[in-house]
């Protein structure tokens, strides 16, 4: 049943679509048996959703578990549509004045090892991920700034209370990412077992997992959604180029890349595999920065960060890069399609925007030589993934060096980008990125303050976690875009936290025999494989 929340309603049609083939989500009677075999672009760190924030490690894992609610499967593109996974019944209404939330659990649900899953569990998992311990990661942590207690009164029953009203709760209740955990397994292994081990409570069981090969999973006999999954199981399997994960698909050695393709290769696949493909389109709530180190000089002054802005000529890098690659949309920290997010008339006025990039590029040599360092030499960390990390990269280095700049670029794989990036914090400058999966702006611009659990920057910035919190606990949408300006500004303007680059474009191009999965505007939804099958 639908959930909408019209007071915080979403102002947007986000396009998904198909370009060719017939429908992934056709009124076709679903047929049971088959393995879906897929293929992922990229190493996960780590199986632990509550710290990690990789497609890598969605595609591979989500499967695996169940979450308390989750995006409608059948329909994805609509980001106030939820609808109960673990929950009983329908997503429940806020009372007492919109800060209680009261969930009834679905009996008989168990984890895979066979023990029951209770609102102790819900209770331990939604702990973890709002009110970790000293030394705990929570990379969503930010997402529940408005939650005071979770609370199990009995076995089947979980309360969120909250300090204030705010319509960014429920859309954070349904990320991907929130995995629900055994209590009795952090209790015995601790905080850090689920980053190596596997007991969840999803349509699949764990099977094994050859790392660097692929990982397989095997249905789950006990699902507690009726008459799902349809598969017998999955193989995800381990790409570590585009061009493979293309030859796999038209090679029928794989079905689907979840990920998302450029448009050169849906047109080359198109063109050789005909109705054998299908297309689907969306929009892409995901955007990659560079974030600067603020700890290292001399990214700790502010006219250097605003210089590095400065240098990007986004609104050509778009006509430009959306050719070659999953990119398209200038935009500031809100999703573009988003009724929060700023016009081209508001975005110009930030440093970086402007459209006369001769004048930009003459502020930032000007901001450099006042700082101190004409020429500035530094080196760009980056992912070993070719889209769109490698391309974007690549060309932020060109309009780096068209500014006067010297860049290099280093390039790592992905555990060790990432090993970096969080815990070395040795980069100069960083690709980074912001990847949403639900679209919720409240909540998904948490990544530029310091204190996030997702911000690399090394910063504190007061005014920028005021100015926050005075957009979290406003109930007028009006006086929501108005603040959200201020914020934007100072974080990509006044203080040039981090650079964004070019907001994605999801294209999916799978085999047409691949029956159910509906496209979203993230890759990180709708990966739970339960509503998929095979028309062999």
């Amino acid at each position: 049943m639908k959930n909408t929340y019209s007071k915080f309603a979403v102002s947007l049609a986000v396009g998904a679509g198909l370009a060719l083939g017939a429908s992934a989500a056709n009124a076709e009677t679903p047929k049971s048996g088959g393995v879906l075999e897929f293929v992922v672009p990229g190493k996960a760190p780590s199986y632990d959703g509550h710290i990690e924030t990789t497609y890598a490690m969605v595609h591979r894992v989500r499967p695996f578990y169940s979450l308390l609610i989750r995006v409608n499967p059948d329909n994805p593109s609509d980001p106030s549509d939820f609808v109960c996974d673990l929950c009983d019944g329908s997503v429940p209404e806020p009372t007492e004045g919109g800060t209680k939330y009261t969930f009834k659990l679905l009996p008989g649900v168990k984890f895979h090892d066979g023990t029951d899953l209770t609102s102790e569990d819900v209770k331990a998992t939604y702990d973890k991920i709002i009110f970790p311990p000293e030394g705990v990661a929570s990379a969503r942590k930010s997402f529940f700034k408005a939650v005071e207690s979770v609370t199990a009164p009995d076995e089947s029953t979980v309360i969120f209370k909250l300090k204030f009203p705010t319509g960014s709760f429920i859309p954070a209740l349904a990320t991907p990412f929130n995995f629900v955990y055994s209590k009795d397994d952090l209790d015995a292994h601790g905080y850090t077992w689920h980053k190596s081990n596997i007991n969840g409570s999803g349509a699949y069981k764990f099977v094994q997992h050859q790392k660097g090969a692929f990982l397989e999973g095997v249905k789950n006999p006990d699902y507690h959604h009726a008459g799902k999954p349809y598969l017998d199981g999955f193989k995800a399997i381990t790409s570590a180029k585009m061009a493979l994960s293309i030859q796999a698909i038209r090679g029928n050695r794989a079905a689907a890349e979840f990920r998302g393709f450029p448009p050169k290769a849906r047109d080359d696949l198109v063109k050789a595999l005909g109705k054998k493909i299908t297309v689907q389109e969306s929009d892409w709530n995901c955007v990659l920065l560079a974030t600067p180190n603020h700890k290292i000089k001399p990214f700790d002054d502010t006219r250097v960060r605003q210089a590095l802005t400065l240098g990007l000529d986004r609104w050509s890098g778009s006509k430009y890069l959306s050719r070659i690659a999953i990119v398209k949309t200038v935009g500031g920290v809100v999703f573009p399609s988003h009724g929060l997010a700023a016009t081209k008339e508001e975005l110009v006025k930030l440093k970086g925007y402007g459209t006369d990039i001769k004048a930009a590029r003459a502020e930032a040599n000007a901001l450099l030589k006042e700082a101190g360092v004409p020429g500035l030499e530094f080196t760009l960390h980056n992912r070993g993934v070719d889209q769109p990390y490698k391309v974007v990269g690549t060309w932020m280095i060109d309009q780096w060096k068209k500014t006067g700049m010297e860049v290099k670029q280093q390039v790592n794989p992905t555990p060790v980008f990432y090993d970096v990036l969080r815990k070395k914090k040795t980069f100069d400058v960083s690709l980074d990125f912001n990847c949403q999966s639900v679209i919720n702006p409240i909540a998904d611009i948490t990544k530029f303050l310091g204190s996030a659990g997702n911000n690399y920057g090394s910063y504190e910035d007061k005014v920028l976690e005021d100015s926050y919190n005075k957009i979290l606990q406003s109930g007028d949408v009006a006086e929501q875009r108005r603040l959200i300006r201020e914020y934007e500004t100072r974080a990509l303007s006044d203080e040039a936290r981090m650079m964004i680059s070019l907001w994605w474009y999801k294209i999916n191009p799978h085999r047409s025999y691949m029956k159910g999965w509906k496209i979203a505007p993230s890759h990180y939804l709708n990966q739970h494989l339960d509503n998929v099958w095979l028309d062999l």
